[in-house]
């Protein structure tokens, strides 16, 4: 039996949706868990499953509740009742870990999962990762440049994730305690440009007020906001991922602090003038591909959200042409900071 046509679909799923029905017959009635795929779920929940979803992308989760597909709380730990997990491979393998591992905690003894990819995206590495957590892996025959791993036989054991790493940097002041999903951007480290942002920001908070509104866009595991949250500034998170928010959530908790963290996209949510300091380490892709189109757009917002005399302050890097839109959009902007990759930048509004 083949799965119906939906123009919609890529090969890849395409692919986990011809072979979950190989291996699972009729979707129709089965309970479905679908991983960050809209087009995807969209289709097994037309095929007749009773589909739920688990998606980090805010804009996903956005546009799977616009078409009506259900979204689900991947962080629960309640028992997950479902027949198949169909979805895409993440690229990081610990993001592939930390799933395989949720599933294999919570779901039966009969579930069977469905991962696809594209082969030049594929390694040996993911087969071994699905092979600590369930008992049989398999690879399906390639097709269109696309090829899925299927899954068997869950085998629930000590769970890794979240997973704590102690970061002991200069830049930081003291130690802290990150607690990170395997999604996450920099997962159990701290990254160059953050470094860089915080040797730059340190001196000026310590010359700054003590008291004042601060959000740290594209929070990703918490270490910004955590650490502007234990200065003493009332600090909000917001991030697109939701393994980022969930992160940064740990993380602040592990150091005691509170930090608002928001699942959303950029700066849409926040009220007008309500920002007195602005820090952000953005990306410059979304998945594989390159996009700085979120990033323009938060350097655009910040006029709005920032009060007057409110500082935008932003790691990138160095070959990006935003110092013109700063400029324009946000007010004053100096060059702060520099290494051979990145440039921190101090912009008022």
């Amino acid at each position: 039996m083949s799965s119906p046509a939906d123009p919609a679909l890529d090969p890849v799923a395409r692919l986990v949706l011809d072979e979950a029905v190989a291996v699972a017959g009729d979707l129709a009635g089965r309970e479905v868990l679908v991983v960050d795929d809209v087009a995807l779920a969209a289709a097994a929940r037309d095929a007749g499953g009773r589909v739920r979803a688990w998606l980090d992308d805010r804009r996903d989760a956005d546009a799977a509740e616009a078409a009506g597909v259900v979204l689900a709380d991947p962080w629960a730990e309640d028992p997950l009742p479902v027949e198949l997990v169909l979805g895409r491979l993440p690229t990081a393998l610990s993001a592939l870990d930390d799933l395989a591992e949720r599933v294999a905690a919570r779901a039966p003894a009969q579930v069977r999962v469905v991962l696809g990819g594209r082969v030049k995206h594929m390694t040996r590495s993911q087969n071994d990762v699905l092979a600590r957590h369930f008992g049989e892996v398999s690879a399906s025959l390639g097709r269109q440049k696309s090829r899925v791993l299927h899954a068997a036989g869950p085998r629930p054991g000590e769970r890794r994730w979240p997973r704590t790493s102690v970061l002991d940097e200069p830049a930081l002041g003291q130690p802290l305690t990150l607690l990170g999903r395997g999604a996450v951007f920099a997962e159990g480290r701290l990254d160059a440009g953050t470094r860089l942002l915080l040797q730059a920001l340190s001196p000026a908070l310590d010359r700054g007020p003590r008291e004042a509104d601060a959000l740290d866009l594209g929070s990703g595991s918490g270490v910004l906001a955590t650490w502007l949250a234990r200065r003493g500034l009332a600090t909000r998170a917001v991030d697109v991922s939701a393994a980022a928010v969930e992160s940064t959530r740990l993380t602040a908790g592990a150091a005691d602090v509170e930090v608002d963290a928001a699942w959303s996209e950029g700066l849409a949510e926040v009220a007008p003038a309500s920002v007195d300091l602005l820090v952000s380490n953005p990306p410059f892709h979304r998945g594989a591909a390159k996009d700085s189109t979120p990033t323009l757009q938060m350097i655009d917002d910040a006029a709005r959200v920032l009060r007057p005399g409110g500082e935008l302050w932003l790691v990138w890097n160095a070959h990006l042409p935003y110092l013109p839109r700063l400029r324009r959009a946000v007010g004053r902007t100096e060059v702060v900071r520099r290494d051979p990759h990145y440039l921190v930048t101090r912009s008022v509004r």
